[in-house]
């Protein structure tokens, strides 16, 4: 009885990777035109932001923590 335990072990093991490597491979249905939708109102949303200048760097003064004097 136990060498029938011993090879249905593996046996098991095989099966449960046969199931796992048959799900990890199936055909997911992917909503990429919301997900293109999306990306396309990021990036016009980011191009909006960058539009608008901010301060330059020199206008803004030393950097906090610096010891320049």
């Amino acid at each position: 009885m136990a060498a029938v335990a011993w090879l249905l072990i593996p046996v098991v093991a095989a099966v449960a990777a046969g199931v796992w490597a048959r799900w990890a491979a199936r055909k997911r249905k992917t909503g990429d035109v919301a997900e293109l939708a999306g990306y396309a109102k990021f990036r016009e949303a980011m191009e909006r932001s960058g539009s608008v200048p901010g301060p330059a760097a020199s206008d803004r003064g030393p950097a906090s923590g610096s010891d320049a004097a």
